[in-house]
């Protein structure tokens, strides 16, 4: 596993690291300017490295905060036998962490893909604390019923053979770095970013939890966890919302966009027809004004 950023990462990835035990596992995290927190949560199959340049962007006016979950970017790589993988779980680190820093104001959350069940957890947990929230292709409530779930996420969840390949070669981080943008053609070295830390079979281990993970029935061990997350998302309507949205993500699509307005009906909703699955990467030159001025909303 990586314990340090390569030296050919520097220019896209500029920053101090800082680590923490979180449950007796090390927590690797970004801690960048000062101001109110804007706490940052990534997804799968990424790690802090997807929000680089918001980090840069936004530090000269607020402390922005970024972990990588554990078992992902720099963070310790635990076996199966020594941590569970589980959504209740990276909930509690993610939990755990945030107290660790004593943080006197109230935070401003932006979530992506696995990042938006983790990260609104933990704001459900804590209605008080959060500020404001900013939504990036994710989900935080189970498949609506009646809609079909992708196949592939079923398939890798289920299969074996799939789990196998995801693992040991690669068949998902990889695939992911040229696929999931639809409108930016991002460089090799963006890419070499993004997979740095998944070099081996063991680094890959939590890419293949994550998908494991997803509840696709009430007999699954996270299932009844997200049904919690998604029953106490009314109690975050008072906090003013926003979402950043790749119509082109064939996995958290439209129809899931409009589910999260049916949840908060307060949120400015920022459609971009071209970008995909991780619109953070696709539109950041248009997101990072307009993500500037929310945070400057009451």
């Amino acid at each position: 596993m990586l314990k340090t950023v390569p030296q050919s990462l520097r220019t896209y990835y500029p920053f101090a690291s800082h680590d923490c035990l979180i449950s007796g596992q090390r927590l690797h995290y970004l801690d960048e300017g000062q101001g109110e927190p804007v706490l940052f949560v990534h997804g799968n199959p990424t790690w802090s490295f997807l929000y680089r340049d918001y980090v840069t962007a936004l530090r000269d006016r607020n402390r922005i905060l970024v972990p990588d979950h554990i078992g992902c970017g720099l963070s310790a790589r635990p076996g199966r036998e020594d941590y569970p993988f589980t959504l209740e779980r990276r909930i509690d680190d993610l939990e755990e962490w945030v107290e660790s820093l004593a943080l006197r104001e109230p935070i401003s959350l932006a979530v992506h893909d696995w990042g938006g069940a983790i990260g609104l957890g933990f704001a459900v947990r804590h209605p008080d604390r959060v500020k404001r929230i900013a939504i990036f292709n994710t989900a935080a409530f189970l498949w609506p019923e009646g809609k079909k779930f992708p196949w592939v996420l079923r398939l890798g969840s289920r299969s074996r053979a799939l789990g196998y390949l995801i693992q040991y070669w690669n068949a998902f981080a990889y695939p992911a770095s040229h696929l999931m943008c639809t409108k930016l053609r991002i460089s090799a070295g963006i890419r070499s970013g993004h997979l740095a830390p998944y070099r081996t079979p063991a680094d890959r281990l939590a890419i293949l939890r994550f998908i494991q993970d997803i509840p696709l029935g009430p007999d699954h061990v996270s299932y009844a966890v997200l049904k919690g997350v998604q029953e106490r998302l009314p109690s975050l309507r008072h906090v003013p919302v926003v979402i950043f949205w790749g119509a082109r993500d064939f996995i958290f699509d439209r129809e899931i966009c409009a589910e999260w307005s049916r949840y908060f009906p307060q949120a400015r909703v920022h459609m971009f027809p071209d970008a995909g699955h991780n619109v953070v990467e696709d539109e950041k030159d248009a997101i990072l004004p307009l993500f500037r001025k929310f945070l400057s909303t009451e």
